[in-house]
């Protein structure tokens, strides 16, 4: 992982990463633990931090959160952490400086989405938000046993911020929490739009890229995330 501080404090970034938990635990994500959201740490930029495994979404804290280094090694607070987050999460940021997030789990549109092994096509206007800025990981090892297989992950998302994995689910990346969090929810919308239209006429791609650009921005993300907080009743 290189050099990347961000202007986040340890406890901002801390903050954001347990409220993103919440979030998705309220909108029903996770219940069977599957999924996890990354942050990397800003004082510590080669380390990142996931919530420990066993802990419900809902109930997630700053005390469950741990740090690991680039080995898998903990670095800060206790518990065991899912294997297979630390082996797509780790690739990941290594690969990209400018990323400090990834979100993952498994979602009612999204995972079924990923079988059909299609790309995102612009067929709505949240679909425009990932034209161009999503990849398709077309790879049968679904279950990511080894750092090989995250690797494979990052080198498929390239420079985007999205990827879908084969028979597997979303993933979304970004320069924050906030940012990656926004994005998986949006994806899944797309999603569940792209599974239940029947006769889509796509937007072109002049017009895909055009929205593209303005649909989301980084200096918007922080007032959506919050109101997606605000939304789910997550201080």
């Amino acid at each position: 992982m290189r050099n990347m501080k961000g202007s986040s404090s340890r406890s901002e970034v801390l903050s954001d990463l347990v409220r993103s938990y919440r979030i998705f635990g309220a909108i029903g994500w996770g219940d069977l633990g599957d999924g996890h959201i990354s942050a990397r740490d800003p004082e510590r930029n080669d380390c990142f931090w996931l919530l420990k495994d066993s802990v419900p979404f809902t109930q997630a804290s700053v005390d469950d959160l741990v740090m690991l280094n680039q080995s898998g090694d903990t670095v800060l607070g206790e518990g065991r952490v899912n294997a297979p987050a630390f082996n797509i999460h780790c690739p990941i940021l290594t690969a990209r400086a400018d990323l400090n997030a990834a979100a993952h789990t498994h979602t009612p549109w999204g995972t079924p989405f990923s079988a059909e092994v299609q790309p995102i096509l612009p067929i709505t206007q949240e679909a425009c938000i990932f034209h161009d800025d999503c990849a398709l990981f077309d790879d049968e090892e679904v279950q990511i046993r080894g750092l090989e297989g995250g690797t494979r992950i990052a080198q498929c998302l390239g420079h985007k911020h999205a990827i879908i994995l084969r028979n597997h689910g979303l993933l979304t990346t970004g320069a924050s929490v906030a940012s990656a969090v926004v994005r998986f929810v949006t994806l899944e919308r797309v999603a569940e739009a792209h599974l239940k239209v029947r006769n889509p006429v796509p937007i072109s791609s002049t017009a895909a890229t055009q929205a593209h650009s303005g649909l989301f921005r980084e200096s918007r993300v922080r007032a959506k995330f919050e109101y997606l907080a605000e939304f789910y009743g997550i201080d």
